[in-house]
């Protein structure tokens, strides 16, 4: 789970244009923004401790290299919930986005008993579609959230 001893690392990530390209507007983040973003971390895991995005921690040294996690969302008035995941740029192309995910979707269908799980992913994202495409999601359809075209890649459990 994030705390605030996280709160430079997460802003590592959200201050970095290469890393917020095809996150929401896309638009980097300040301290202010960081310290808002962690707060939306923060409600999820008021409402539910199991959901929300979590660091992910290298084991071999211990050292952050991104968040993945359950996020409930909202897709035109209906309630989903989203495998989410972010690498951080040095750590790119090591299967750590692809065991994460895989990770969630176990957790998600064996601890959880969550039935269906979903990845809003920008069409330019072309990693993040291999990551859900070779862990059993399939292109459902293409939509607009908050202005921006998103495909929702599901998959049932």
């Amino acid at each position: 789970m994030y705390t605030q001893d996280d709160f430079e690392f997460l802003y590592s990530m959200l201050s970095n244009p290469e890393m917020v390209r095809y996150i929401g507007n896309g638009v980097t983040r300040d301290q202010k923004g960081t310290q808002a973003f962690l707060e939306w971390i923060y409600s999820h895991y008021q409402m539910n401790e199991e959901f929300g995005l979590k660091v992910i921690v290298r084991k071999a040294d211990n050292i952050p290299i991104g968040h993945a996690g359950i996020v409930p969302q909202q897709v035109h008035g209906k309630d989903e919930l989203e495998v989410g995941y972010w690498i951080s740029k040095d750590y790119w192309g090591n299967g750590y986005a692809s065991e994460s995910m895989k990770t969630f979707l176990h957790r998600g269908a064996n601890e959880l008993g969550i039935g269906r799980l979903i990845s809003l992913i920008q069409p330019g994202n072309l990693a993040s579609q291999k990551v859900a495409l070779k862990n059993g999601m399939q292109l459902e359809k293409e939509v607009i959230l908050s202005g921006q075209d998103v495909c929702i890649y599901s998959i049932k459990l």
